[in-house]
């Protein structure tokens, strides 16, 4: 019986993180740090390093604080937790990072229906460069309007 409450907290804690990734775009990236998201919109760098990579950063030590709290203190849903952080950072980080801003050269010629509408819908929020007028949404669940054939 244990497993299958580590495999449901571990599941709710994956999907909890999407509803996180769109409060934190919506109300924070675009909100009082947009500071450090604003790089991300407009390109006005030329490495690689953007400053809106501290958001991972963040949510990264999340994951590893509750990694630690099951290791040192023995709270067994820690690490279920801290795996489903980890598993959605990592997610997020291949779609979000490799396969739609091509940050590694990999997926290029991915053109199912669902990589298309996760473009699609990429690009609509990328539309407005500025702070306001930005449509959020998460990474997975995204507006079925986008997944046109």
């Amino acid at each position: 019986m244990q497993v299958f409450y580590w495999i449901l907290v571990f599941l709710a804690t994956f999907f909890f993180m999407e509803f996180m990734a769109w409060f934190t775009h919506k109300y924070i990236m675009h909100g009082f740090l947009w500071s450090l998201h604003k790089d991300h919109h407009q390109k006005d760098h030329s490495h690689w390093w953007e400053r809106n990579d501290l958001f991972f950063i963040f949510y990264a030590l999340v994951s590893i604080g509750c990694f630690l709290l099951w290791r040192y203190e023995d709270i067994w849903f820690a690490l279920p937790i801290g795996l489903g952080i980890f598993a959605y950072g990592l997610a997020y980080f291949t779609v979000h990072d490799i396969f739609i801003h091509q940050r590694f050269k990999m997926f290029r010629n991915a053109n199912n229906w669902y990589a298309r509408g996760i473009r699609r819908a990429h690009k609509i929020h990328h539309k407005h460069l500025g702070k306001e007028k930005s449509e959020n949404f998460g990474m997975l669940i995204v507006p079925f309007k986008y997944f046109k054939k």
